[in-house]
């Protein structure tokens, strides 16, 4: 079966340095065979482990983090070839509210892009080199690359 995925993902960059238009990624996957379309969009939100969030500046090792990122749509296209992925992360500064990351999936049906929508991020959290540091009232830490 042929997938558009590749011919819609490998020509766009996963990093950005500014806002993330998620309809335009939701532009780049829908076809009109498509039934559904999911869109994920993770956001700063005020707050992290007990302790109030101002802002949070994302950082990466970009040639690494582009290519874990590929690595991880082309084995979504090979697992879910009639689904239609984009995913973009921002880096820098970002305040509250605003998104860091959005993830469209498109598919002729709902059930598939759900799960490959959640399949993308929580791979993502795993293995893409982005690092976060999160600034509030108490000052500036950097987070997440203990665990």
């Amino acid at each position: 079966m042929f997938s558009v995925l590749s011919v819609v993902i490998n020509s766009m960059s996963y990093l950005t340095d500014a806002p993330i238009d998620s309809q335009e990624l939701v532009k780049r996957v829908m076809r009109p065979s498509d039934g559904a379309c999911v869109v994920f969009e993770g956001v700063v939100r005020d707050h992290h482990e007990g302790k109030k969030v101002e802002s949070i500046f994302y950082d990466a090792y970009r040639p690494m983090a582009e290519k874990e990122i590929q690595r991880i749509i082309d084995d979504i296209n090979i697992r879910f070839p009639q689904v239609a992925a984009a995913v973009v992360h921002r880096l820098g500064k970002l305040k509250v509210g605003e998104a860091s990351i959005v993830i469209a999936c498109a598919s002729p049906h709902r059930g598939e892009a759900f799960e490959v929508c959640r399949a993308i991020i929580d791979r993502f959290k795993q293995t893409v080199p982005i690092w976060k540091k999160e600034r509030g009232p108490d000052g500036e830490e950097w987070v997440g690359w203990q665990k």
